[in-house]
């Protein structure tokens, strides 16, 4: 339940066991390796380098590969896999298997060679068909599209614009010459297309007709025979594609059975890159290696075992407090708070060697997340869907996280709904009431309702933001203490709590009311001391005054911060109620079935997410400012980590 302790690793080890140790290590999966922090520019160390990074370049290409044939199979194999479903489970030697992985890649340089020749005969389809295209107001004529004249006649093939009329064409060609005809071939939405047949002579005046009709000279260089004979060469050789494209996509598909291969290559090959960047943070000599980084305390023993068996030199030393902004974090929590590293994570680690702040928040986290959301239907789902998850996909971390938190906030919503009365807002009674309208049966028991003891639950929510606002002073406090200022805890912390005092006192009516400004003026004096104490002359006025204002309006603007709690609760089942209502209105069971659940669905998506929102900022705002310190950097070991398969632990440790 704490920031786990880390240990400083240094390594000297012989350049021909690098690649084994870095396998090793990679293996036990608990050693961060960091770049050595050196002046590799300094002479003394002229001697080291960083190794080759061709190896990283390599792997990275690989994975490249591989994922391209993946998105291949997943583009022509349509089927899917079972919803939710979990990884298959490999072994260690499974997935390090050197001749599957060359048999993966050389399936994936298939798929893709494959999918590069599809595409490149459907590009040639493309350039046919766009031929075939500009053939096509030719068709009509039966001569062929090479013809030139034999210096007695002329054949030229031309356009112009559908505005032109096929007898003002014919005219204009008619009054330029008698020894020349138009033969038309075939219009659309732009042009007209005809051929010219004229003697040699009277070319130039025909052609100078035409120019003031838009005539254009067509281009069919490069093609012989009529347009009809081309266009069935046209034909053939893009039918001649298809087949070619049909067969190989059919060659693609049949090595979709390929695919969980390929994702297990695919983890594979993350794991060579994870391996080669680590390598990159190294140094070498030709016959040396130097390796820095971090290790968990708590891994030491079976760390010591590994490199024991090696011929290297190593040590294992503690970091300096000058060291801790530097050194790596792991949280370290049990089955009920582990899932607050979701929380953690989305604001900031803390710094090594302050406080785990997930123990303290869990509890104020799940409570306040059931009195926000506060219906019973609503934790149900919860509930299921985080076991579902947990059952089904059995996820890691991240996920994992997610779905056990789900599943304490989903049990904390049950039994706040349960005191509230609420399932699904008042959706039974609605039911009921429909049912049988002379039913008695009005409301779920409660022991408060929102729309009714709306007051209580607004005290209730204050009182409970004060106390967790009282728990990070408290924290802060031993913290401060631990620190070895516990001189600044007094000052700062202490005089509040002697407010507090004196108010509740006040509050509760308890005793003498002569003694409640004495408790009061005490803890007012005390603070206007640890205030000002570091100040000097008038700084010690305003140092005071800036106290009492920041003191007072902070704490009350923080408190007054916890009435969200209410307000969740009351609008979340006030919108529930609101759409049981409208299905109510109807008099039919089936449709206010259907109104209310599409009302609910809409209610709890909402409230799933504006909940978890209004909850972190509780936390992070209200209760980490007095005394989480963040800014840790997260612990990231050299370790197997996989996509597409969980690999099954080992109970032995690598040798």
């Amino acid at each position: 339940m704490a920031i786990v302790k880390m240990k400083r690793l240094r390594l000297l080890g012989m350049r021909p066991d690098r690649e084994e140790l870095l396998s090793t290590l990679q293996r036990l999966g608990c050693v961060e390796v960091n770049e050595p922090d050196l002046d590799l520019s300094d002479p003394e160390w002229a001697a080291l380098a960083r190794p080759d990074g061709q190896a990283l370049t390599t792997a990275r290409d690989q994975n490249h590969l591989l994922d391209n044939a993946l998105s291949v199979l997943r583009k022509y194999d349509r089927s899917k896999g079972g919803l939710l479903a979990g990884r298959p489970i490999v072994s260690t030697a499974q997935l390090f298997d050197d001749e599957a992985y060359a048999q993966g890649l050389a399936c994936a340089q298939k798929i893709v060679d494959a999918e590069r020749s599809v595409a490149a005969w459907t590009a040639e389809q493309g350039k046919l068909r766009a031929q075939k295209a500009a053939l096509a107001p030719w068709l009509a004529l039966d001569v062929p599209l090479d013809l030139e004249g034999d210096g007695t006649v002329s054949w030229i093939f031309g356009t112009v614009p559908t505005s032109v009329l096929l007898p003002d064409l014919e005219g204009a060609v008619a009054a330029a010459s008698e020894l020349a005809c138009v033969f038309d071939a075939g219009s659309d939405r732009e042009l007209h297309y005809f051929l010219l047949l004229c003697h040699a002579s009277a070319e130039d005046a025909c052609l100078e007709s035409l120019r003031d009709l838009g005539f254009s000279r067509a281009n069919l260089k490069g093609w012989s025979g009529t347009a009809a004979e081309n266009e069935r060469q046209l034909e053939q050789q893009i039918g001649q594609l298809e087949d070619q494209v049909a067969r190989t996509k059919e060659e693609i598909l049949a090595l979709a059975s390929q695919r969980e291969m390929l994702e297990r290559c695919v983890d594979r090959c993350a794991q060579e890159i994870a391996r080669e960047e680590a390598k990159g943070r190294l140094l070498d000599t030709a016959d040396a290696f130097f390796l820095e980084g971090w290790a968990p305390a708590e891994d030491t023993r079976k760390l010591e075992e590994v490199l024991g068996a090696r011929d290297c030199a190593w040590e294992l030393s503690d970091p300096a407090p000058e060291e801790y902004p530097r050194v790596p974090v792991r949280l370290k929590n049990g089955p009920l708070t582990r899932c607050m590293n979701m929380v953690t994570n989305m604001y900031a680690l803390p710094v090594y060697g302050t406080v785990d702040p997930n123990p303290l928040m869990a509890p104020f986290f799940i409570l306040f997340y059931g009195i926000m959301m506060a219906d019973m239907g609503y934790g149900l789902l919860m509930i299921l869907g985080a076991i579902f998850v947990l059952k089904k996909m059995r996820p890691r971390e991240g996920l994992r996280n997610f779905a056990e938190l789900l599943l304490l906030c989903g049990i904390s919503t049950f039994v706040v709904g349960a005191l509230t009365g609420g399932f699904f807002g008042d959706f039974l009674p609605k039911l009921a009431a429909i049912i049988n309208p002379e039913t008695t049966f009005t409301a779920l028991p409660a022991l408060f309702t929102p729309l009714e003891d709306t007051m209580a639950i607004l005290v209730g929510s204050l009182v409970l933001g004060f106390i967790q606002i009282v728990t990070g002073q408290v924290v802060s406090f031993v913290k401060k203490f631990k620190d070895g200022h516990g001189r600044d805890g007094i000052w700062d912390e202490l005089p509040w709590w002697i407010i507090y005092l004196g108010v509740g006192l006040f509050v509760l009516n308890v005793g003498n009311l002569a003694g409640y400004p004495v408790v009061l003026i005490v803890g007012i004096v005390l603070m206007a001391i640890g205030s000002s104490r570091n100040a000097k002359g008038f700084g010690k006025v305003g140092a005071v005054v800036g106290a009492v204002y920041n003191g007072v309006t902070g704490i009350f603007g923080d408190v007054l911060s916890y009435a969200r709690l209410m307000a969740l609760m009351l609008s979340g089942s006030i919108i529930a109620s609101v759409f049981n209502t409208l299905g109510g209105i109807t008099g039919n069971v089936i449709t206010f079935v259907i109104i209310a659940m599409i009302g609910n669905a809409l209610n709890f998506a909402l409230n799933l997410l504006g909940c978890y929102v209004h909850d972190l900022r509780l936390q992070c705002l209200e209760f980490f400012k007095t005394f989480y310190q963040d800014g840790g950097a997260p612990f990231r070991p050299l370790r197997i980590e996989t996509k597409y398969v969980d690999v099954e632990e080992e109970n032995n440790h690598v040798g």
